[in-house]
Order: structure tokens, then C-alpha cells, then sequence
């Protein structure tokens, strides 16, 4: 049980009022609660209490037209500006499979969900905002100048819960997230030979789970000729590269209920203080360079022969990001990709944990 001695809900109000440019995120990490809380305390005020009933929201979000979609974690922010369209509904699996806006989502993680107004001067900012059990978010879905506001109302007035109290509890207990803390018990032999008859990148999650590997575990053991680690410095040069050249990449951020794509180029690289940001017309990304810890080149056998992904990963071995070159199923990999993945700086592989 959780026993922090937490704020009351007058405090959290009176922190909210007094620091209106402080992030959520940031300004519940000061409290000492989740963001889920920070938000639920303003029911009523702003904000309504909707259930996160993911099938249902993704088929009434197309009507609202062009959105921003937000999905992060502790390390990273991926911003895409586009229309919820081509929806597959699904009870453990759902997606978004638009040419902007394209998710992978797990509904069992969406917890509570909020519908949210703010002022900001003359204007009201609003939007959808989900979070997990543990109050972190797992998406949001922002209105933008050309959305339907009648779209949006309709949405919120078919979701709204009964329940509006300005208050939720808090689990973090059987949250599925991966660990490096358990030992790796798997053989390299088995990892090498079943890492070798993959097909489909998709079956890699599945190999993980029969040996009981974390993703880091895996390309840390299976050997230089899959998996082999490079400078942290590949990141920046990754993206500078990708402007320069014009190469589209795929640029995925996720969290335990939603995974976030981008595929297309990248022009704008902004760094600016440890953040190392994209700021183009329709997709906006924020990383934390400072929370890399790893970095891997990880080549796997498809159908279509070899591709090969930049994997980032934090110290705690969760991945804060990860990118491929542009390619659809069916196609090999891009030969400009291949070369700059092959060709970033690389270091000695750290010792396995």
C-alpha cells in the first residue's frame, strides 16, 4: 500500500493557481504525486472525469479532425499533428494506422482518463488526457484551431463517467514493465539460433518472452553481428545525418499503454540545453540526451532480409527510443540507412548485466 503522506486536495489546487506555467508532469513530481492526481483534483473545475474506453474514443475521435497526439516517457516526447483515421479496434491491441498519426496501443494500461480546459489568455486549450495506474500518462489528444468543437463535445458527453470526484487511487502493483533486474538465464546458443530464424521484426517480442529476456539483456548477449553497441553521441549524428540527406525515417516513443510513430524525414534538429529536439510542421520531438545510457545498432532477420534499428535505452535498461529507416512490409531495407546505422560511432560492449 502506498504510504506517502500526500497533499490535500486545497494544497494541490493552490499549487496549481500559483504556478500556471509549470508543466503537470513537473509540477506533480514537486508535490509528490502522480500526474493523473494532479489533474483529477481540478474535477469540476476544467476538467471532467471520462472512462478510458479505447475503442470507443478512437472511433470518435476521427469526426474531431486534426489533432496533436502526445505520447512520452521519463525521457522523451513524440508530437504528431494529423487525423485519427484507418482505427482497428481491439481489447488487448488497437491501432492508428494514419499517415500522420499512427499508434500502437494496449488498452488494459489505460486506467483513468480526463477531459481537460484551460484558459490561456483569451483562448481555452483543451484535450483528452489518459493515464495508467500508477497516474502516469500513457496519451493525449489536443484540440488545434481546425478541430471540431462539436466533434470534441459530443466525444466527451458519450464518455463522461459518473463518477466526479477530485480524487483517484493509485496502483503501482502488476504494472507489466520490463526489468533488467532479474539475471538472464537464457543460453546464447538458444537467443542466437532463435534470433536467426526470425521472419518479421513483430516476432521479436515474442522470442523475449519465451526466454525471459529484457530487450537490453537480449542485444547485450546475442553477439556483435546482431546487436552491437555504439557512442552515445550516435544519437545527434543519427538525426543530423537523417536532415541532411533527406532520409525518412521511423521514430518510435512508447510507454507501457501506447506506442507513438513518426515516419517521414526530419529537418529541423534544435538542441537546447540537454534536450535534443525536432521541431518540424507536423511532428515535434523532445529527448532527454542526458538520460541516455545506451545505445545499440540492432540488426534482425525479416522476410526481406536484414533491418537494422538505433535502440536508445535509460540506466534502468527500460528504451526511451528507437528508430528505423522508412520501409513498409514487403520492402528491404533502405541502403542510405543501412550505412549511416552501420557507419555511427561505435564503443567496446559494455559488460553484460
Amino acid at each position: 500500500m502506498d504510504q506517502r503522506v500526500k497533499p490535500a486536495l486545497h494544497e494541490i489546487r493552490r499549487a496549481r493557481t500559483e504556478n500556471p506555467k509549470t508543466r503537470e508532469r513537473d509540477l506533480a513530481a514537486q508535490l509528490g504525486i502522480s500526474e493523473a492526481e494532479l489533474v483529477a483534483a481540478h474535477c469540476g473545475d476544467g476538467v471532467i472525469r471520462i472512462e478510458p474506453r479505447v475503442n470507443d474514443l478512437l472511433t470518435g475521435l476521427e469526426a474531431v479532425g486534426e489533432v496533436m497526439a502526445l505520447t512520452r516517457n521519463e525521457s522523451a516526447v513524440h508530437e504528431k499533428i494529423g487525423v485519427y483515421d484507418k482505427v482497428v479496434t481491439g481489447n488487448h491491441n488497437a491501432m492508428v494506422l494514419g499517415e500522420a498519426i499512427d499508434l500502437r496501443i494496449f488498452p488494459k494500461a489505460w486506467a483513468h482518463g480526463f477531459a481537460v480546459e484551460k484558459r490561456d489568455g483569451d483562448d481555452i486549450r483543451r484535450s483528452l488526457q489518459f493515464f495508467d495506474a500508477a497516474g502516469e500518462a500513457v496519451h493525449k489528444v489536443h484540440l488545434r484551431p481546425a478541430s471540431s468543437l462539436y466533434a470534441y463535445q459530443k466525444l466527451v458527453a458519450s464518455l463522461e463517467s459518473s463518477n466526479r470526484e477530485p480524487m483517484i487511487d493509485i496502483s503501482v502493483s502488476g504494472l507489466d514493465e520490463e526489468s533488467d533486474t532479474a539475471a538472464a538465464t537464457a543460453s546464447l546458443d538458444d537467443l542466437r539460433d532463435r534470433w536467426s530464424r526470425l521472419t518479421d521484426v513483430h516476432q521479436f517480442f515474442g522470442m523475449l518472452k519465451t526466454l525471459k529476456l529484457s530487450r537490453r539483456q537480449a542485444v547485450r548477449m546475442v553477439g556483435h553481428d546482431y546487436a552491437w553497441p555504439l557512442d552515445n553521441s550516435a544519437v545527434r549524428a543519427m538525426f543530423h545525418h537523417a536532415s541532411d540527406g533527406e532520409m525518412p525515417i521511423m521514430c518510435f516513443v512508447g510507454n507501457r499503454g501506447c506506442i507513438q510513430i513518426h515516419s517521414g524525414p526530419v529537418k529541423s534538429i534544435k538542441p537546447m540545453g540537454p534536450w535534443i529536439n525536432v521541431l518540424d510542421e507536423t511532428f515535434h520531438l523532445h529527448l532527454r540526451a542526458d538520460h541516455i545510457h545506451e545505445v545499440w545498432a540492432v540488426r534482425k532477420p525479416t522476410g526481406d532480409g536484414h533491418v537494422t534499428s538505433l535502440e536508445v535505452y535509460a540506466a534502468k535498461g527500460d528504451m526511451i527510443i528507437q528508430f528505423f529507416g522508412k520501409r513498409h512490409e514487403g520492402e528491404s531495407e533502405r541502403d542510405d540507412w543501412r550505412s549511416l546505422a552501420e557507419n555511427l560511432p561505435r564503443i567496446p560492449s559494455p559488460t553484460a548485466a
